[in-house]
């Protein structure tokens, strides 16, 4: 019964709060609406990978990236959060930025949560989940290294150069200058068997490719993308059609 009252008085409140009007008779913003940022489309390039916007955010012009979608201009968007690169040249519409900001997620209305990382910009490994959730499985002769053993040992090859063999699941090219490559074994520990690895070289998803490097441990680029473990400027070794 108590539990129920509770309930009761907490949707009580939460269709009160939701009626709230500020002084010009509209609803007011809720803490978590006020945090994100609006903007008005004035241009649109839309990219290989990415859509370019050119905008304007409380009256200032600027440009942003995201993971390619329709957007028109004229379009009120909203955005949480974003990650500025000056001096960014895109080679897929070969123009360079003085200053650009990349987005995870734009939408049409303002949300009432932090959005998670994912899209535009490189996903980072901060939730844990089961290792039957990855996409692909190779067949490794015993003694070769394993992303589950990467895991499990980071530190140790934090501090030496190793080669790993894997498929590759995603890639976000060209952002901060590097491409950012996911690979996957079918192996994982502590749930994490996702890869993500930092290089100039062009691969595509499904190729299966060696990398070799050193792991960077606890790497924050800012603006919510935390690493627990990358592997940054990783060198090509081989690369070719897997066989999955």
């Amino acid at each position: 019964m108590k539990t129920s009252k509770i309930l009761m008085i907490l949707a009580v409140a939460s269709l009160l709060f939701a009626c709230v009007k500020n002084k010009n008779g509209a609803p007011a913003q809720t803490q978590a609406e006020s945090a994100f940022n609006m903007i008005k489309v004035s241009e649109v390039i839309q990219g290989g990978s990415y859509t370019y916007i050119s905008a304007t955010e409380n009256g200032i012009a600027k440009w942003i990236a995201v993971s390619k979608q329709e957007v028109n201009p004229g379009e009120v968007l909203y955005y949480y959060d974003a990650l500025p690169m000056e001096n960014f040249h895109s080679k897929e519409i070969d123009k360079t930025f003085d200053v650009i900001y990349f987005v995870n997620k734009i939408s049409k209305t303002p949300g009432t949560e932090q959005p998670a990382m994912s899209g535009g910009m490189p996903s980072s490994h901060q939730g844990k989940v089961a290792v039957s959730d990855a996409e692909v499985e190779i067949t490794k002769p015993e003694g070769e290294l394993s992303i589950s053993d990467v895991y499990a040992n980071k530190a140790d090859y934090s501090s030496k150069e190793f080669e790993i063999r894997g498929v590759v699941v995603k890639v976000n090219e060209q952002v901060m200058g590097k491409n950012w490559v996911h690979i996957q074994d079918g192996t994982g520990n502590g749930g994490n068997f996702d890869l993500t690895i930092t290089t100039q070289a062009d691969v595509k998803v499904g190729e299966e490719v060696t990398f070799k490097g050193k792991l960077t441990l606890e790497k924050d680029f800012g603006a919510g993308y935390f690493y627990d473990v990358i592997m940054e400027d990783g060198t090509l070794v081989n690369k070719q059609v897997a066989e999955i």
